[in-house]
């Protein structure tokens, strides 16, 4: 890897998906194990004569934070930031604060009559997603994630399999909004996350086996790609069961989903369009966007799909190698669009 490429995909969240300019404020949300993406941002976007403003989550109190700072949310409401990031590591139990964060940040901007800033999400970013994932032509993932997004955002049943055991059936409740991650985060009140590529909704219900090669939340960075994957036994959209070789990690697992309400529960189907992600990095926040799909277990995301429950937390696991039938059409075959 070369400074070149870091460089690329700097520019590239600063330049083409942000579009930031020299009228725009930019406020930036780090911590010190992602200091160097933190800084490099604030440095690209100062470039172009934007204002920017750099704060570290340590800055507001001991991690993990599981609550957000109300001092968080009045320095930046006092920034009237018109575009933000949040490029800070994934800590055990920080799930629930970054939900709030969001919520409460967007609240905030509404009650003081402030626009809402365009926003960029950077959870456990790394030096390598932002050679790898963050260097991919965002023209070409903008065309594909939007031709995605109408092949299935009418869809009533998509199955999934994989040569791994996944087998997986998914129904739609048309009430339900599927959400293009384009990558393009150009208007007010636009949200993604870069790396980007991907369209998700809530699904309806879903049954069958699902087995995962990288996991979400706190679990991508502590353990990475699994030596071992995981098993998924879901029934009317709950897990019934997770096995797994590592008995101490499936464990580990269950404890989590049964630690809030609905951790259980479907929350998320997805379909990643990253065509430049062709390995696993280990790192979810990348491995989601690789082509193929991802489900997560907890929180639906409601204010964006429709959904009208919630959990406090929010789980993605990834499995790989899909095979993906939308309505009886072959979408994707092995892992490769066939579109």
């Amino acid at each position: 890897m070369t400074d070149t490429e870091f460089d690329l995909g700097i520019n590239n969240a600063i330049h083409i998906c942000m579009n930031i300019k020299e009228n725009d404020r930019v406020f930036i949300i780090t911590d010190q194990e992602t200091l160097i993406v933190g800084k490099a941002l604030s440095h690209e976007s100062s470039k172009t004569g934007a204002q920017t403003k750099l704060v570290t989550l340590e800055h507001y109190g001991e991690r993990p934070l599981t609550s957000v700072p109300e001092i968080l949310i009045q320095d930046m409401i006092d920034f009237k930031p018109t575009v933000t990031f949040f490029a800070a590591d994934s800590k055990e139990g920080e799930v629930k604060m970054r939900m709030e964060m969001s919520l409460k940040s967007r609240r905030a901007f509404a009650d003081t009559g402030l626009t809402s800033p365009r926003h960029g999400h950077m959870v456990s970013i790394t030096p390598r997603l932002i050679r790898e994932g963050m260097t991919a032509d965002y023209f070409q993932i903008n065309r594909l994630t939007l031709e995605v997004y109408n092949l299935v955002k009418d869809a009533q049943t998509i199955r999934v399999i994989s040569a791994k055991g996944s087998d997986i059936t998914a129904h739609f409740n048309p009430d339900y909004k599927w959400v293009p991650c384009h990558g393009l985060y150009h208007q007010p009140g636009d949200w993604g996350n870069l790396p980007e590529g991907e369209v998700f909704t809530c699904p309806d219900n879903i049954n069958g086996i699902l087995v995962a090669d990288v996991l979400g939340d706190y679990f991508s960075p502590k353990y990475g790609v699994l030596d071992t994957p995981v098993t998924f036994e879901i029934r009317d959209s709950l897990v019934e069961k997770v096995s797994c070789e590592n008995d101490e990690l499936a464990n580990e697992i269950w404890d989590y989903l049964n630690s809030a309400k609905n951790g259980r529960r479907v929350g998320e189907f997805a379909i990643g369009t990253n065509t430049a992600v062709t390995v696993l990095s280990g790192n979810l926040l990348q491995d989601e966007k690789i082509p193929g799909i991802h489900v997560a277990f907890g929180d639906p995301i409601g204010d964006m799909t429709g959904a009208n429950w919630v959990s406090e937390v929010h789980i993605d696991v990834v499995p790989t190698d899909c095979t993906i039938e939308v309505d009886g059409k072959i979408l994707m075959k092995d892992g490769k669009f066939q579109i």
